[in-house]
């Protein structure tokens, strides 16, 4: 298993017989059988009869049905731990791509999520490096995008709510190889991801829906009211790079069954399709809700990270970190010369700044407009000694874009050379 992350998810080499990663952290006597069963019946494993009540037989998938487990009906038998134990290790040592996803069902409750999409194969089956990583690029979209929604509705996220966004994928956990690179699995452990995948399952019918409704009348209203439901800018984008270059896509989900399912949610949740033919609708979407999505007022505490200006008496652009008031990394504002000068004093102090402002949408809430009232704050010495050390680690820098007062910067020079987030 593999962490789903902004780079390429590389499956490790496994020979046929060596035991899964993990595999043996899993204890026999905390494996639920009804669950253990559940899981064999959602990977294709068939049943094959067995003593009735007391266990059931379970063969592989696929014409070399060579693997066989005896899983007990219950716990209550005195043999079903040494019949678990069996089970777990034949499934460590089995080469079916199905093997893996159980145990990984049962070593984390998580709720699966699966991508199929149709695109071109060459002789031997396979898919395009090309699109693979599309498959892969826009899956992780989409997981952000229900990750994004979860924390509160809102037709375009730009920068806002990354972090924690991000952070609630990083748990998540890739499935092997399947369809020569046509398909997808991903396991979505239940404690911290159930809520991003209740609100992408919702989300995804929505936009389903809108889009249909789109096609029929050539109205956007559905989509309009479809963002109460979590779709957004960045739900259609991670639909249209996935749809784009293919024949369609197929999104389905299946609920852990140790954690049960949701409520208000389906018990097994109808599979979204969406095909070339809803492209039109989507792009207009989510450059609709890019227009539409409001400026937001702040009032922000950060650390100056940048500045310049090419008049050294005029005003400048100023680039925050931001610690405060907004869930975006940073932001960029144009101030006054005495604004840019208190700026530049309290970054030569180590002290940040609080200003007021609205976050505007056009690039992604990474700008703050209207800047006003201007002050530095105060801060712990811990912080007060995290920000100096930051200043003295660029202070070369620093001095080069300082005029005579400490504060103003020369024509084409810059501050603290840091990311702007752009």
């Amino acid at each position: 298993m593999h962490r789903l992350s902004d780079e390429s998810v590389r499956p490790q080499p496994r020979g046929a017989g060596d035991p899964l990663p993990g595999a043996a952290a899993l204890d026999p006597e905390q494996i639920d059988p009804a669950v253990l069963g559940a899981l064999l019946a959602r990977h294709g494993w068939r049943r094959r009869g067995g003593a009735a009540g007391r266990y059931a037989r379970w063969t592989q998938p696929g014409p070399d049905a060579g693997t066989s487990l005896l899983v007990p009906e219950s716990r209550s038998f005195p043999d079903s731990g040494d019949l678990l134990a069996e089970a777990l290790t034949a499934l460590a040592r089995s080469s079916a791509p199905s093997a893996r996803d159980v145990l990984v069902g049962l070593a984390a409750p998580s709720d699966e999520i699966r991508w199929a999409r149709e695109v071109p194969v060459d002789e031997s089956g396979a898919a395009s490096w090309t699109a693979h990583e599309q498959l892969r690029s826009g899956a992780r979209a989409m997981l952000l995008a229900g990750a994004l929604a979860a924390r509160g509705r809102a037709g375009y996220y730009g920068a806002r709510h990354r972090r924690h966004a991000g952070a609630a994928l990083d748990r998540t956990l890739v499935g092997p190889e399947r369809s020569g690179g046509r398909q997808l699995t991903v396991f979505v452990p239940v404690e911290s991801g159930r809520a991003g995948v209740i609100t992408l399952l919702r989300a995804l019918h929505a936009a389903r829906d809108a889009a249909d409704y789109q096609r029929a009348t050539g109205g956007m209203e559905a989509f309009d009211a479809a963002v109460e439901l979590g779709v957004c800018h960045e739900l259609t984008e991670s639909v249209v790079a996935l749809v784009k270059g293919s024949e369609g896509v197929r999104v389905a989900l299946d609920w852990s069954p140790a954690a049960g399912v949701p409520d208000g949610c389906p018990a097994r949740p109808e599979p979204v399709e969406f095909s070339p033919g809803d492209l039109p609708a989507l792009q207009e979407a989510g450059a609709r809700y890019v227009r539409d999505e409001p400026s937001v007022p702040v009032r922000v505490t950060g650390a100056v990270v940048r500045m310049r200006r090419s008049d050294p008496g005029g005003r400048g652009t100023v680039g925050l970190r931001v610690l405060a008031g907004a869930d975006v990394p940073q932001v960029r504002m144009a101030l006054d010369a005495d604004a840019y000068r208190i700026a530049g004093q309290a970054h030569l102090v180590g002290l940040p700044i609080r200003v007021s402002g609205r976050l505007e949408s056009r690039g992604g809430f990474r700008r703050l407009t209207g800047a006003s009232g201007i002050v530095p704050v105060q801060v712990d010495e811990a912080d007060r000694d995290s920000l100096m050390k930051s200043l003295h680690e660029n202070l070369d820098f620093f001095e080069e874009a300082c005029g005579g007062d400490g504060v103003d910067s020369q024509p084409g020079e810059r501050g603290p050379s840091v990311p702007d987030g752009r």
